[in-house]
């Protein structure tokens, strides 16, 4: 044996030593929840469950903790995609639906605080006309003091002028842009900024800014609606950085009578 070959033999257990270390540190699958969200339906919980497309670098804090919100199921989406929510979509899942990034929710939600703060708050308008964004839409104007419209939007209550009915918003909050449309077409016909929850199968016409998020599901639209009216509040100055309302995250989520 030469002693370049011998100088092989002898560098080959620490290179496989090495290869071993390396494949020991790599992270194992985790499971992912299989909760389906369709319209009106409620996800699954996913409480002690680490989905990996959802995690966040050490360092970073979530402004809830990542269970959470993945218990809640702000990061589900539907099996529809569209080509403005993709920067938001972190992948598919093999049951078809679309999963969102909930780092980018977290982030959307301070900066549309931030924003939203800066207003008078009777000026602030939330529209919820979907069932199971009434009650945060109430609860976040409540807490806020920003003006609610629950149910069905009457058409010119913004853009109208002999409409008795009329109001004059500085900025919209939408629960969904599909379901609540038409606000958010007559605020663009009077120059009024609009701030849409938007899940993977929305499109963008006529938001100004967008928060991807689950805006189907009864316990996400209420994690949500909470976390925005913390956050105004806090840059408000209302409450202390680490402070939180006095309503909880089950104040603001819908309450379904059990049928007898």
């Amino acid at each position: 044996m030469s002693a370049e070959e011998e100088k092989k033999e002898e560098e080959k257990p620490e290179a496989t030593e090495a290869t071993e270390e390396a494949a020991s540190t790599q992270p194992a699958e985790t499971p992912v929840e299989t909760a389906a969200e369709t319209e009106g339906s409620q996800p699954q919980p996913v409480t002690g469950e680490t989905v990996a497309e959802t995690e966040i670098p050490i360092g970073e804090e979530l402004l809830l903790p990542q269970d959470t919100l993945l218990s809640a199921g702000i990061h589900i989406g539907t099996r529809m995609k569209t080509k403005d929510m993709d920067p938001f979509i972190y992948r598919v899942r093999p049951d078809g639906l679309f999963v969102l990034d909930v780092k980018k929710t977290d982030e959307r939600i301070r900066v549309a605080a931030k924003f939203l703060a800066r207003f008078e708050a009777g000026k602030i308008v939330a529209v919820g006309a979907r069932l199971y964004g009434r009650e945060p839409v109430r609860k976040f104007c409540e807490v806020t003091g920003a003006m609610p419209i629950i149910g069905r939007f009457i058409p010119g209550m913004l853009s109208n002028p002999l409409y008795s009915g009329r109001i004059e918003p500085s900025v919209l909050v939408v629960s969904d842009p599909k379901a609540d449309a038409q606000a958010v077409k007559e605020a663009g016909a009077i120059g009024v900024p609009v701030i849409a929850l938007c899940s993977t199968d929305n499109e963008f016409a006529g938001v100004d800014y967008v928060i991807p998020t689950n805006n189907k599901g009864r316990r996400a639209l209420a994690v949500v609606y909470w976390l925005l009216a913390r956050q105004i509040l806090r840059e408000r100055g209302t409450l202390p950085p680490d402070g939180s309302p006095s309503l909880s995250i089950d104040d603001f989520e819908v309450k379904l009578a059990r049928e007898e």
